[in-house]
């Protein structure tokens, strides 16, 4: 047992497994709160808190995972490439709303950090909170905020949209797909996309274009619109 802790196999079974009984617990409750994501995090915790297994046992194997999230957003450019003459069509509207997107992802970290009296490093590290993980770590350390924190963060909005974006569209009437897809892909990035995929393939290729477009525009804005902090 102690040689299995010892080698990245260990974070990699674990991480696989937590997921594939959140995907159980997800079908048979069929409750958008069992986020398959979400229980499989807690279960990891659990099992290190329960056990007594130091994090850094479990880091050999999730850095791993952590590298193949850049791929795995490359990966979205399928369903994208299959909708390429509806990008084309609407191509103005659809950058001016994931610019749009970022923009208010970007000014409510700032309002309601300053609102609430939030401390700085954290507030700086919840800004890239709407771009998926690759890119939010980077942004993170290149504004001083606090990479574990950001995570955190961009985790926590990805899931929240999965579970209520869909609802939120229903609520306000949103029916044209492609613009559930730039809603959704924009706030909460590769998680959120997942869902978008499940509304459908045109919903799910402009969530994936969101999550690049949604990053670069963070990568330009963030340095400068953090300043109002």
């Amino acid at each position: 047992m102690a040689s299995i802790l010892n080698t990245p196999a260990f974070g990699i079974l674990l991480s696989i497994a937590a997921y594939e009984i959140g995907i159980l617990i997800s079908r048979r409750t069929k409750s958008p709160l069992m986020n398959p994501l979400l229980v499989g995090i807690v279960i990891v915790i659990l099992v290190l808190m329960g056990t007594g297994i130091p994090k850094p046992s479990y880091d050999m194997g999730g850095s791993f995972i952590l590298f193949l999230l850049g791929p795995a957003t490359v990966v979205l450019a399928l369903p994208l490439y299959r909708q390429i003459e509806m990008l084309k069509k609407d191509m103005v509207p659809i950058l001016v709303g994931i610019l749009a997107g970022s923009v208010t992802s970007i000014l409510s970290v700032v309002l309601l950090s300053r609102l609430f009296r939030v401390d700085l490093a954290v507030a700086v590290s919840m800004i890239p909170k709407s771009v998926t993980t690759a890119i939010g770590m980077e942004i993170s350390r290149e504004i001083g905020g606090i990479v574990p924190v950001s995570v955190a963060v961009i985790v926590l909005t990805g899931i929240t949209g999965a579970v209520i974006g869909p609802g939120l569209l229903k609520v306000f009437h949103i029916r044209d797909e492609v613009a559930q897809g730039v809603a959704i892909g924009t706030a909460s990035h590769a998680v959120g996309t997942s869902k978008a995929m499940e509304l459908g393939e045109t919903q799910g290729a402009m969530s994936g274009l969101s999550i690049g477009i949604a990053g670069l525009a963070t990568v330009i804005l963030a340095p400068l619109l953090m300043g109002l902090l």
